[in-house]
């Protein structure tokens, strides 16, 4: 029988399996500099890390050391962002309550430890994040390190940063109670055919939601809007297949959204989907 951790894992290849995915590498689909097989290694890499958090280690030493794993192959950044939502549920799952409360209180648990080492994890890769929110260039996430003096200063845990960060759709999920995950996570539960396929299908119901926070960052909110309702309109695969072309060719990627994929199907294993 599989743990939290390695169905955290699993999720993690399932996501990435799963096509089309507009924008995304996916199994049938490399980037430029990005391919399927990074995303298999970074997966494989991250083991380690949710290992830790299913033994109980605290958020940050588990989510840096996922980091980390996760960045030893020659493509750089492929999870960060789903290792951030990855984590909390692991170690909900592990006591008992994957749900909304059981979660939130696993980020109302975080300490300041806990926050300098998401910001540590930062200088294990390269993440697109936008410019910190007003008064706070001192927490600039790119600081990594550096800003771990101020995180104690001001008392700040990891909770308290996400809270910071609404703009991300991930702090939001950690702020709120993973309110979109768990939502996807059953709609994947409802659907039926292979979860590679069904997650396709939740991945974009999520982006039809609203705005992708790396489509924002990377390509402004006009770009972002229109990712946004177009993705709204997409009725069939064929049509997902083809806009999974122009958004490759454009250079638009709604890795958020993918990071929302792989959390829900985390959840969607623990509660008994099976591939």
């Amino acid at each position: 029988m599989r743990g939290p951790a390695a169905n955290a894992e699993l999720a993690l290849l399932l996501e990435v399996a799963g096509t089309p995915k507009p924008g995304n590498v996916d199994r049938r689909c490399d980037l430029e500099t990005l391919r399927f097989e990074h995303f298999l290694a970074g997966a494989v890499g991250a083991r380690e890390g949710l290992e830790l958090a299913e033994d109980g280690a605290p958020i940050g030493d588990a989510f840096e050391t996922a980091v980390l794993g996760m960045s030893e192959q020659s493509g750089g950044n492929t999870q960060f962002g789903c290792l951030l939502l990855l984590v909390p549920l692991v170690k909900a799952a592990t006591a008992g309550d994957l749900s909304p409360r059981g979660v939130g209180e696993v980020c109302e648990s975080t300490t300041v430890a806990d926050a300098a080492g998401f910001y540590r994890a930062f200088e294990h890769v390269d993440v697109a994040v936008g410019d910190p929110p007003k008064g706070m260039d001192a927490l600039d996430v790119h600081r990594g390190a550096d800003a771990v003096p101020t995180l104690r200063e001001r008392d700040l845990t990891l909770l308290d940063v996400m809270a910071r960060s609404e703009d991300d759709a991930n702090a939001r999920e950690w702020h709120e109670g993973f309110p979109r995950t768990f939502r996807a996570a059953e709609s994947i539960a409802a659907d039926e055919g292979p979860i590679t396929d069904r997650a396709a299908r939740a991945f974009l119901d999520l982006l039809a939601e609203t705005e992708d926070t790396l489509v924002r960052t990377q390509h402004g909110e006009t770009v972002a809007r229109e990712v946004w309702q177009r993705a709204g309109r997409i009725d069939s695969r064929a049509e997902a297949e083809e806009w999974a072309d122009e958004l490759v060719a454009r250079g638009i990627n709604p890795g958020t959204t993918a990071d929302l994929t792989a959390a829900a199907l985390f959840v969607a294993l623990e509660r008994g989907v099976e591939p």
